[in-house]
């Protein structure tokens, strides 16, 4: 029986993988909530279509940091992408390039930034970085990214510390001796070496630390994991490109609200100044309208995309993106936006569910 959204590959996957793979990539923080919220809360938004509008034409297309996309919908950095199929990374990537979309790439890929820029040479990509406790570890790899053609530095700002992720204990998940990270490297041998385990994350940086990151590169800087107008205002003034309104998909601190909730918040702060972004909790087209509707220039999939690699590696993934496209693309049809830039505040309306 053919797959036709994204729940069915979520089902798949959930009978495909390991227990401890999907606890892995499913569990959330504490209780769940935050997890459980980024999806019931797109269910509280009702559209409003306007209707007797030419909509024979209907174009996706958008630009993210000043760069073309053929939609909206872009791939989350998330880790260890050969838990869920054996080319990981590259099957992601490849599928991402064929899209015409966006990947980035996370600090935690199972696979080698060279393997995965070659095998998609053509592919828009950015790079996440969880900022290491060594500063010139920190400088290494960011030049690396660059040198390989990656277009943006995404900072990962709210993990000072790993949530508490209850399956994660349960399951004795300890991905350090089990998976292989090749591009941090020890400073004492002068490059970069491959097979260096996960290494800690710095719970020191600050507002003052994105300077020193501005310094060494050219890219745009992008922080993800904000949720609110102070933390939006405190970027715009840092000078950053572009905000990620994110909670890590309720992996890190439970009782957060869920992120399309915070949105509104986020953009609002920023006034226009900067590219805001989204991700938690789009699994439908509509879904994908609705952010649009609030604010967000284009959303970001995390955890689908591993259920995509879990179905069938790259054209998994592939599967997964066309199904989200198409159905964005009758969403936009069926609400009289011919255009990404017609899509507005005025389309949604918040139910008293």
């Amino acid at each position: 029986m053919p797959l036709v959204c994204l729940t069915d590959f979520e089902a798949h996957a959930r009978e495909q993988l390991s227990k401890s793979t999907w606890d892995f990539i499913e569990g959330g923080a504490d209780d769940c909530l935050t997890r459980d919220d980024n999806i019931a809360a797109f269910k509280k938004i009702r559209l409003r279509p306007r209707y007797l509008k030419d909509v024979s034409k209907v174009d996706t297309r958008t630009t993210i940091q000043g760069e073309e996309i053929s939609t909206p919908i872009c791939i989350a950095p998330t880790g260890f992408h050969c838990l869920a199929w054996p080319d990981g990374e590259m099957s992601t990537a490849r599928a991402a390039q064929a899209a015409g979309i966006c990947y980035i790439t996370s600090t935690y890929a199972s696979c080698s930034l060279e393997d995965i820029v070659a095998t998609a040479p053509g592919g828009l990509r950015w790079f996440q970085l969880y900022v290491h406790p060594n500063r010139q570890l920190n400088k290494q790899l960011i030049q690396k990214v660059e040198s390989l053609g990656f277009k943006a530095l995404v900072i990962t700002v709210d993990v000072p510390k790993i949530g508490n992720r209850r399956h994660n204990i349960t399951n004795q998940v300890n991905l350090t001796k089990n998976l292989l990270l090749k591009d941090l490297g020890s400073p004492e041998k002068g490059n970069l070496m491959p097979y260096l385990q996960m290494s800690p994350i710095d719970s020191s940086i600050c507002w003052d630390d994105l300077s020193w990151f501005q310094s060494m590169t050219r890219l745009p800087i992008i922080l993800k994991g904000i949720l609110t107008k102070e933390d939006a205002e405190l970027a715009v003034k840092h000078n950053v490109h572009g905000i990620i309104v994110s909670n890590h998909g309720g992996r890190q601190l439970d009782e957060v609200p869920a992120s399309i909730d915070a949105l509104t918040e986020v953009v609002a702060a920023v006034k226009g100044k900067i590219e805001v972004y989204l991700d938690g909790g789009i699994r439908t087209g509509n879904d994908v309208l609705k952010a649009l509707a609030l604010g967000a220039k284009c959303v970001f999939l995390g955890r689908p995309i591993l259920w995509g690699l879990a179905y069938k590696g790259e054209h998994g993934v592939e599967e997964v993106l066309n199904i989200l496209k198409n159905e964005f693309h009758t969403s936009m049809t069926l609400t009289g936006c011919r255009s990404v830039a017609e899509i507005s505040r005025d389309l949604i309306q918040f139910s008293r569910m």
